[in-house]
This record gives structure tokens, sequence and C-alpha cells, in this order.
């Protein structure tokens, strides 16, 4: 399996808006700091866990960050769900392989008769 391709990766969590999110706290933070002297954070936090029993992952995305102020810290923090495909390209939210099969013949859920 390859590596995932990090900035497709991120830009595909929350159709976008979870990488915007990211730049925006990265800036607020870093304007913060420059600002009034003081440390800032950001983390990203990723939690996998399988779809069923598919090649299909549920990947919780939290962004947490600390951006610090004249008189204190201003917090923020933001965590949804995006499912993707785990595959020979690493996570994609897309499938890459069109060919595939939904079903194999044996789990068909009507099967044809005999004539």
């Amino acid at each position: 399996m390859k590596a995932t391709d990090t900035t497709e990766f991120l830009n595909s969590l929350n159709a976008g808006v979870f990488a915007q999110q990211v730049g925006r706290a990265l800036s607020d933070v870093a304007a913060g700091v420059i600002d009034h002297g003081k440390k800032g954070k950001v983390v990203l936090t990723f939690e996998l866990s399988q779809i069923g029993e598919s090649n299909q992952v549920k990947i919780n995305h939290k962004l947490d960050f600390a951006q610090p102020t004249k008189r204190g810290t201003k917090r923020e923090d933001t965590a949804l769900d995006t499912p993707m495909y785990v595959g020979p390209n690493g996570i994609e939210l897309f499938q890459n392989d069109p060919t595939a099969q939904l079903f194999n013949k044996q789990d068909t859920p009507v099967r044809a008769q005999e004539v």
C-alpha cells in the first residue's frame, strides 16, 4: 500500500472545511503569539474505526487550539466524522476501483432461478 497523500486527505475531511479550519486556527494562534508574546497551541487528532466489515473507515477528526490573548487564552475545539476508503493508494475519499463488484455472486440477495 502506498502512503496516503496527506494534502488530499486533509482536503477531503468534511468536504474541505476541516483544512480551512486548520488554516484559520494556525493563522489566529500565530497572530496571538506575536501580538502577546505567549505560547499558543494547535492540536489535530485522528481516530479511525472500521465501518462494518468493509474496507471503509470512519475518521473522527478533531481540531483543538489555544490562542493567546492579552489577558488569557481563547480556546476552541471542533470534531466531526468522515467515512473514507482504505485501498492500494492509502486512505481516500472515493474507492478507485470502478470495476469492483458490490456483491460476490454467492452474496447476492436474490438467487437466480434455475430453469
